[in-house]
């Protein structure tokens, strides 16, 4: 997938940074990844801050067992990778009581756990390192175009259009597609109609009614400090010949695709997404089951591609020094609390099946494997609506202002109990078509109000699960 070079200055940097870890400072490189909307800004907030404040975590042991001395922010490793804005997200949670706004770079943070260890030989005070890497989900996707050629991206790319709920949006592209000559020109004008033409079916796709979109480029749509330059100014052509030819359109494309994979997306895999220790996939399988098959099965196809990326399996001291593994990875259901907690097993049920290709490959390279259904910041609380004799199993919120429920608009302020809807209870049959799309009910819900405690430390952020994800995430390097 790499060069020969990239995977040896990955080496020598994965070398230098377990060196470090063994002689001189434990350190646990931790990766938050997930597709657009799956609640990983929301996730590592929440991880932050409860770390940070040593809140009694039931399924957390060190926090249960009243191990955990405190945990602080401290500068990162990476001065190149801008910080993990905690402050402006907890404040926009709990002050603002609005959600944080939506990963649209790579960014990092360091916490300094400080904690009592169980036990046994190793008994008395230690300090692990956690360094925890968040980034857009749109760049998981561009790590399968490391395998593939322009002619073989352009062909999937413009097959992809004729998915169903697909051709209204692509229609303005393809038209434009239609009138351009690979073997024409090399003209930089139309290189640059055509990528925008292509960048809006992008952003059409992830604006859609799927909202699971998984069309690379990923920095098409967040090109940060990229935009307007020719690595990003490129797009899928039709009718490639079989040898494409220097100096045409084609070839012009041809160029700038490798040299997006080499400036961009091979960085992001040498320098970041190949160097944790443990990862977390944070998933919005929600918003797929109310999509509809058609996108569960999108969903399903992009997580795969997304772990055949990853360096899995159980690491060895050689392995740790030269060619590091995530020994640990761990898939969750975001949004649980969208659910009445009667649902929660259905939610992880089904998460299990999509996931199932992945998680056998996972496990068969000697990697641990977990799944959650969980609630980063729980928004909800549970109750009962009465519908004639019919006792139905709901949860209330604050909806956000503009969001509906059947013909009932809410204006952000009022309190409502909505009933989602049932996930059947064999996971099969939401990909059967068991569950009609757009007939749940999953309004936005506001952020939880969190009041400061008599002392004026910040409150407890309600959660669901969290404790358990961290105990498999970092549990195990806290004893």
């Amino acid at each position: 997938m790499q060069s020969f070079a990239a995977r040896a200055g990955s080496a020598v940097k994965a070398f230098a940074e377990a060196s470090s870890d063994f002689l001189i400072q434990p350190t646990l490189r931790l990766g938050v990844t997930g597709l657009a909307r799956s609640g990983k800004t929301v996730f590592t907030t929440a991880l932050i801050h409860h770390l940070v404040e040593s809140h009694a975590l039931p399924a957390f042991a060190p926090a249960q067992e009243g191990r955990l001395r405190r945990a602080r922010l401290v500068p990162q490793p990476d001065d190149d990778v801008p910080r993990f804005p905690f402050e402006e997200h907890f404040s926009a949670l709990t002050e603002s009581h609005l959600w944080p706004r939506s990963t649209d770079r790579i960014s990092q943070f360091r916490l300094a756990i400080e904690y009592e260890r169980a036990g046994g030989w190793r008994s008395g005070p230690g300090t692990l390192m956690l360094d925890v890497v968040d980034y857009p989900g749109e760049w998981l996707l561009d790590l399968a175009l490391l395998e593939q050629s322009y002619t073989a991206w352009s062909r999937a790319t413009i097959a992809g259009t004729r998915r169903a709920g697909r051709g209204g949006m692509a229609a303005p592209w393809l038209a434009m597609l239609r009138g351009l000559d690979p073997a024409g020109p090399l003209d930089e004008v139309v290189a640059e109609r055509a990528s925008a033409a292509f960048t809006a079916y992008l952003a059409a796709l992830r604006a859609g009614p799927e909202m699971v979109a998984t069309t690379p480029p990923g920095r098409f749509l967040m090109p940060g400090d990229l935009a307007g330059s020719p690595a990003l100014t490129f797009a899928p052509l039709d009718e490639l010949p079989e040898t494409i030819a220097p100096g045409t359109l084609a070839g012009l494309m041809e160029r700038r695709f490798e040299a997006y994979k080499a400036k961009v997306v091979v960085p992001f895999f040498r320098d970041h997404f190949q160097r944790v220790d443990r990862q977390i996939v944070l998933v919005d399988v929600l918003a797929a089951v109310d999509a509809g098959p058609a996108a569960l099965a999108e969903l399903e196809e992009a997580l795969d591609s997304v772990l055949l990326s990853l360096n899995i399996g159980r690491n060895t001291l050689l392995s740790r020094l030269f060619a590091p593994r995530a020994d640990r990875i761990m898939f969750a259901a975001t949004k649980a609390d969208h659910l009445h907690q009667t649902s929660h097993d259905r939610l992880e049920a089904l998460l299990r099946l999509l996931v199932s290709r992945a998680m056998r490959r996972t496990e068969a390279a000697g990697a641990r494997v977990g799944t959650v259904a969980l609630a980063s910041v729980r928004a909800t609380r549970e109750t009962t609506i009465h519908d004639g004799d019919a006792v139905l199993r709901a949860v209330a919120g604050t909806p956000e202002a503009g969001e509906t429920v059947g013909d009932e608009v809410f204006d952000g302020t009022a309190e409502a109990a909505v009933f989602p809807g049932h996930l059947p209870a064999r996971p099969e049959g939401v990909l059967e078509g068991a569950v009609e799309p757009g007939s749940l009910r999953f309004p936005r819900f506001r952020p939880p109000s969190i009041k400061p405690d008599a002392l004026g430390r910040p409150g407890h952020l309600p959660q669901i699960r969290l404790d358990r994800a961290m105990q498999f995430l970092i549990g195990d390097r806290l004893t």
